[in-house]
């Protein structure tokens, strides 16, 4: 029965790979070849891969490597983004693309209110005096600011935005939001959320603006200087979609004037930062390597999607979550 199993390409275990509780679950329904070992000797293991299953971007669906894979069925993507794919180069291999969304909404939700509450109390910073060795009294710049009762503004109301609401509605915060298309009155009634048409008008009311996007072209550069500059000087910004939705640049200016009070960011372009980025150097910057999704519980359910995507394509079935971009 073994035999019977298709092949699948992943980027490795351990490092940056997958860890290895996880692969087990793939090797339930394919045989596992990683990136190094494939690029040994790819003329010999190409025409046998079925599958590339792709975790943090790697291995990357690049022109070369899908001219080596023959019999490509699927890149089967683990997380909801997919603008670090070309998906319509990959379909015209005659390859399918499918992500993973749903399962990764519920622990990235609770990263942004993560971000939010130890920004807000500045929970760092009350670490590092905590453990500091010279600390002898707690000083005044721990002062945060208060979450219960704040407004939040949630730009991009899809699952992930949804759940940043209702976890909001705990902290009797008083919710706006921007999204291409208006709640239903039910769903806005359930968690006492606003909608906002403009944009503007979310930035201008808002203590605390979460940003959850997906990145394209329209969301590019989504917040910059002008934007920025239109929010409370007492705002925080929050930002668990994807670097490139926000002008760094101008962030960076933002926070070092006091235009506005702070950033929370899983989010930068590129990850990591250079380490002589000026947003590391910021206290006002609270900065986290992009681990949104990254709880057992989550990374799980994560390959268990990919796999069901991937075993669909193998057996040239529907592709439950089959990205198409029209």
């Amino acid at each position: 029965m073994a035999e019977d199993k298709a092949w699948a390409l992943i980027s490795e275990v351990g490092g940056d790979g997958y860890v290895a509780e996880v692969v087990d679950i793939m090797k339930q329904h394919f045989h596992i070849i990683c990136l190094e070992d494939f690029l040994r000797n790819p003329a010999l293991h190409g025409p046998k891969i079925q599958v590339l299953f792709m975790w943090n971007y790697c291995p990357a669906a690049e022109p070369s490597l899908l001219k080596s894979l023959p019999s490509l069925k699927v890149v089967a993507n683990g997380g909801v983004g997919v603008d670090h794919l070309d998906v319509p180069l990959i379909n015209s291999f005659g390859v399918k693309v499918a992500n993973t969304p749903g399962v990764v909404s519920d622990a990235t939700a609770d990263i942004a209110m993560a971000l939010l509450l130890a920004s807000a109390r500045k929970v760092v910073e009350g670490h590092m005096v905590s453990v500091d060795p010279k600390t002898t009294h707690i000083p005044q710049s721990l002062m945060g600011v208060e979450v219960t009762g704040s407004t939040l503004g949630i730009v991009g109301m899809g699952d992930i935005g949804y759940k940043i609401a209702q976890r909001s509605k705990g902290f009797n915060m008083r919710i706006l939001y921007h999204n291409r298309n208006r709640r239903s009155v039910e769903e806005e009634q359930a968690v006492g959320a606003t909608y906002c048409k403009n944009m503007d008008d979310l930035l201008k009311e808002s203590d605390f603006v979460v940003l959850v996007v997906n990145l394209t072209p329209e969301t590019t550069g989504l917040v910059g200087r002008r934007e920025l500059s239109i929010m409370k000087p007492t705002a925080t910004l929050v930002n668990v979609s994807r670097g490139l939705v926000v002008d760094q640049d101008a962030l960076v200016e933002a926070l070092q004037s006091g235009t506005i009070r702070a950033a929370a960011l899983d989010v930068t372009h590129p990850e990591p930062l250079p380490r002589d980025h000026p947003l590391l150097r910021l206290p006002n910057a609270l900065i986290l390597p992009h681990v949104g999704t990254n709880t057992f519980t989550t990374t799980k359910k994560m390959v268990e999607r990919m796999v069901e995507n991937a075993v669909a394509a193998v057996k040239g079935l529907h592709v439950p979550n089959e990205v198409k971009l029209y």
